[in-house]
């Protein structure tokens, strides 16, 4: 009970730090937003190692550098599939994946469920694509490239919860130090060497700076959700981020919440009754 309490605090920091992040990208640069937004979460992290400790082994180290460069990849992939789009088919595919990938190793890794939870786990993947979805447009297919760049940006990040939950349980924060200073070496030196393209516009530094916080956070109550519960379930809960964004849009931005996503939001209210039963 406490790890699905921890995996839903992770989720709904993830969808608020999404969607303060997109708010602060229409201001500015995508890349300009993330050069704010990674110093703040690493800032949080380094302040949370005296509290909580941090022990850098070779495992903790390799582990927490693996996840850095998948939590890059992730944002690289995520970013050029939604322009591609269309996103109403593109966003269920990559947290489809984001979700069944770090399912499939947990069951791989001997991992078992209850009843309950082998009907609340698939039921949790179907309100994940539902929340995600946005309105249909028919006619609109994505291309090929366009569904691999999904594929791809999903499996970058389960593999960063994936190489999370394997770094050693007695590490601290140490993963999330690491991976964090990984990810933003890389995602500095994209923003140098494109720093003609990233124009003048001044990033929103509040908004870019909570939404580092709060990624912060959500990779905290992660790593400690898969510490004292399954990847199975853990990851899948994490997955339904998008519901705190969509809540978020519809309450700060007025957005209007389509018929899907109202299932989906009841779906994994189901969902994640049935794991808690686990």
């Amino acid at each position: 009970m406490i790890a699905l309490l921890l995996a839903l605090g992770s989720s709904l920091a993830y969808g608020c730090a999404d969607f303060l992040g997109g708010l602060g990208a229409r201001k500015a640069h995508v890349l300009r937003t993330v050069m704010v937004a990674a110093p703040a979460s690493l800032a949080v992290e380094l302040l949370l190692w005296p509290v909580l400790g941090a022990s850098f082994s070779p495992a903790a180290l390799g582990w927490g550098a693996a996840s850095g460069v998948a939590s890059a990849a992730a944002f690289a992939l995520l970013y050029k599939t939604l322009a591609i789009g269309p996103m109403n088919v593109l966003s269920p595919v990559t947290a489809l994946v984001s979700a069944a990938l770090p399912v499939a190793v947990g069951l791989l890794q001997g991992e078992h469920l209850g009843a309950a939870g082998l009907l609340g786990l698939p039921l949790a993947l179907v309100a994940v694509v539902l929340v995600s979805a946005g309105h249909g447009t028919g006619s609109s297919r994505p291309s090929r490239t366009a569904l691999l760049l999904a594929l791809g940006a999903g499996a970058a990040i389960a593999l960063q919860l994936i190489f999370l939950h394997q770094a050693p349980s007695d590490s601290g924060v140490a993963p999330l130090i690491i991976g964090r200073a990984v990810s933003s070496a890389v995602t500095l030196t994209a923003a140098g060497l494109l720093h003609r393209r990233l124009g003048t516009e001044k990033p929103a530094y509040a908004l870019s700076a909570t939404a580092g916080v709060l990624d912060s956070l959500a990779n905290l109550l992660f790593l400690f959700a898969a510490r004292s519960g399954d990847l199975t379930v853990v990851a899948v809960i994490t997955a339904l981020y998008p519901a705190g964004t969509v809540l978020l849009a519809r309450s700060v931005l007025a957005e209007r919440i389509h018929k899907g996503q109202v299932v989906g939001l009841g779906v994994a209210a189901v969902a994640v009754s049935l794991l808690a039963l686990t």
